[in-house]
């Protein structure tokens, strides 16, 4: 089962980060390779086993339910339940901390999954650059100057 995990220091403090990350249906706010997305059902997209359906740069159609939700961890968990990648028992975990050195945060995105072995060293490579590591330079530079 491939892991991946991807941190990143974001110059902002948690509270601000967090503002801008915490909605689950908020992607296509902040990630760059997210383009719409909608919280299946009516419901609420901090309700635990909330499902979001979003669409990403190439078109392609992604499906996560929401497993932990937490304001006072800032803290989201998620598995993929409908991908195009060729993964099942997915799991991820975006959490921020806060770094007292300059009123920054530490961010970690982490995932577990299983693929096909001959493709899950390319699955991973893909997902920690593209979608984790490109998330957090996206939030890098929306608050790059902010202290």
């Amino acid at each position: 089962m491939p892991t991946v995990t991807v941190s990143s220091v974001i110059d902002a403090p948690v509270e601000n980060v967090w503002s801008a990350i915490r909605d689950y249906n908020g992607l296509p706010s902040w990630h760059p390779r997210m383009v719409e997305s909608h919280i299946e059902d009516g419901k609420g997209a901090s309700e635990i086993g909330c499902v979001r359906n979003f669409k990403v740069a190439t078109g392609a159609t992604i499906r996560e339910r929401l497993l932990d939700f937490s304001d006072e961890n800032f803290l989201v968990s998620y598995s993929i339940i409908e991908t195009p990648q060729p993964i099942s028992n997915h799991s991820a975990t975006l959490q921020l901390r806060r770094l007292t050195d300059g009123n920054r945060t530490y961010a970690e995105w982490t995932a577990t999954f299983d693929a096909p072995a001959d493709q899950a060293e390319a699955v991973a490579k893909g997902m920690g650059e593209n979608v984790f590591q490109g998330g957090f330079n996206a939030l890098k530079k929306r608050f790059s100057g902010e202290g």
